[in-house]
């Protein structure tokens, strides 16, 4: 079996000095049935290597209860079928602006700033779910016959932290594993990044989308030897909602990977393909030079304005960077053809929305048990990671009309006074619009926007994190309940009391809800669709079953990936779930 090793100077196969010229795809953000067309992109791009994070919340949605470990095996597989080498990246903490940057809310709830420590509580569970998921990574490594060639010790933790004895734990728990392959880290080509996410015996890469030449000589400072390499050169980047679409030139950034390349580094395209953040797991960032402020919500579409669209199409990017990566094939051979694209949706098509639920009866049907308590709990505590939770409190009375406010919001509520819909609130200190008098029956529909995956307020809760006021005084005796989107299937949906829509759309139609809608498609004409929703606010859309993600009218994503093999021929079920309330005229539509 080969072996892959580090070399003073160059990666090492069979002592041989190879290049990686790698690209990251998510196997989390591609639908199972397309990886083979994905990798065979990548491999017609010119590189020779795929990259992947493991998402630990995606795959362990309680303590000790796993989902679908295996999928990371079958990727690799795929992996090596194409004709590739792999780089895994297992955490435990990964960022790849995912929900709460890979680490599971019920490890994060209770323990907060522990994460990412020597912290004994939380180094059990890291443990644990090394030793469930490793197998499948150390059975498929390059001295076995597999693909694997190098894994991660934790990410980009000079980013975070200084706890260099928790690296080392992670590192040898890697080891303890059965990891025999090189271990590297990766961390920002600066100095503090440097000394605080990098250690003695382990690669230490650099992650930057321009500048190749600076970036090295700040990385040679701290690692005089050793291969280089751009573990994340970023070629685009992600959107928030609410702003602008982001872009990057595809020439500049073809000369920024040429510049990588000329250096004699290896490297990892960021992101090859991105894919999407299906079922609500896009993360959050927060706002300003030291991430700390305003919450930041990532949309839906991880296309990072990649080389490899999100529906795996080449770009004006795929063809500078093959180029430029042709000039590095082995022996001088010919990069392989650009495999056809997958099929597409032959004509558009238009759901007839006629069934609908209000959102009550949603949670009445789909929600947890009523908790009850004096302050409101928070979505750790109710045991919720993506969805939404109703807080419903009883204001005193008769008091005279006061400011209602709410501290620590994350993220956004919408508020009914005795039934009756009083305004929305989406910052961390809010106030209602108008005051509120008393008695009253005051109802907040909370939804997490996604947990911060990158910087200083990592591992925050959601929900209700401090209390709601009336004037000064704290409103204690709470009843909440969760509605998790992992509680949208089939069988559940079956069980909502749906009433029909009205002909003309007057009753149910724009009002918060469960909507239920019939696509059919044609014999043979199922493939890769986008779904729009003119008119509608917010919430999220299930495509028979499978959650799309969410939707947003405030931009700038306008529309959902819908991955050709969750279409069928014939029927298709749509859900929308609308929490905020929509227009009274609203569409869905395929094309």
């Amino acid at each position: 079996m080969a072996g892959f090793t580090v070399g003073d100077d160059d990666f090492l196969l069979d002592g041989r000095p190879v290049r990686l010229l790698s690209g990251a795809v998510h196997y989390f953000r591609v639908h199972e049935e397309q990886w083979d067309h994905r990798l065979a992109m990548v491999r017609a791009m010119g590189l020779n290597c795929v990259e992947t994070y493991v998402p630990w919340n995606l795959h362990e949605p309680e303590p000790g209860r796993y989902r679908d470990v295996g999928a990371l095996g079958r990727f690799l597989d795929a992996v090596a079928a194409a004709g590739l080498w792999a780089i895994v990246r297992p955490g435990p903490y990964i960022c790849a602006e995912w929900e709460n940057g890979g680490l599971p809310h019920w490890l994060t709830g209770p323990l907060g700033r522990r994460v990412r420590t020597e912290d004994a509580a939380y180094l059990v569970h890291v443990e644990r779910w090394f030793r469930a998921l490793l197998p499948q990574v150390v059975e498929r490594q390059i001295d076995r016959g597999g693909p694997v060639v190098l894994v991660q010790a934790e990410n980009e933790y000079g980013s975070y932290g200084s706890d260099r004895g928790y690296l080392r734990y992670v590192a040898d728990l890697l080891a303890a594993c059965g990891v025999t392959v090189p271990l590297f880290t990766a961390d920002g080509p600066e100095d503090h990044m440097l000394t605080g996410g990098s250690i003695p015996g382990v690669l230490a890469t650099a992650n930057f989308g321009s500048g190749a030449r600076e970036a090295f000589e700040v990385l040679r400072r701290h690692r005089p030897r050793g291969p280089l390499m751009c573990m994340e050169f970023w070629c685009g980047w992600f959107d928030h909602w609410g702003d602008g679409p982001a872009a990057r030139d595809a020439d500049d950034a073809a000369a920024a990977l040429a510049e990588i390349l000329e250096c004699g580094a290896s490297v990892n395209v960021y992101m090859a393909h991105g894919g999407t953040s299906f079922g609500g797991w896009a993360g959050a960032n927060r706002s300003g030079p030291l991430h700390d402020g305003p919450l930041e919500p990532t949309v839906t579409s991880y296309d990072y304005d990649a080389p490899i669209d999100e529906a795996g199409l080449p770009t004006a990017k795929f063809w500078a960077f093959r180029s430029v990566l042709a000039a590095y094939a082995e022996g001088g051979r010919p990069l392989p053809d650009v495999p056809p694209p997958p099929a597409r949706l032959a004509a558009p098509v238009r759901a007839a929305v006629s069934r609908w639920a209000p959102l009550p009866e949603v949670l009445d049907a789909l929600g947890s048990a009523e908790w009850e308590g004096p302050v409101p709990p928070t979505f750790e505590e109710l045991g919720v990671d993506r969805g939404l939770v109703r807080y419903r409190l009883r204001l005193p009375g008769p008091r005279q009309p006061y400011p209602l406010s709410v501290s620590g919001l994350r993220d956004r509520a919408v508020v009914y006074v005795d039934g009756v819909r009083a305004g929305v609130l989406d910052a961390e200190e809010a106030v209602l619009a108008e005051p509120v008098a008393g008695p009253a029956e005051v109802e907040l529909w909370v939804e997490s926007l996604g947990r911060v995956n990158y910087g200083p307020r990592l591992a925050e809760s959601k929900g209700i994190t401090g209390g709601v006021r009336h004037e000064r005084q704290y409103v204690h005796g709470v009843r909440a309940r969760g509605l998790r989107l992992d509680a949208f299937t089939a069988e559940a949906v079956e069980k909502v009391p749906f009433a029909h829509l009205a002909g003309d759309r007057e009753s149910g139609a724009g009002e918060p809800g469960l909507y239920r809608a019939v696509v059919e498609v044609a014999d043979g004409a199922a493939g890769d669709a986008a779904l729009e929703l003119p008119g509608w606010a917010r919430g999220f859309v299930w495509v028979n079953g499978f959650c799309l993600g969410r939707y947003w009218s405030v931009g700038p994503q306008k529309s959902l990936f819908v991955p050709g093999p969750v279409l069928r021929e014939g029927t298709n079920d749509v859900w929308v779930l609308e929490l905020e309330g929509a227009g009274a005229a609203f569409d869905v539509r395929l094309a």
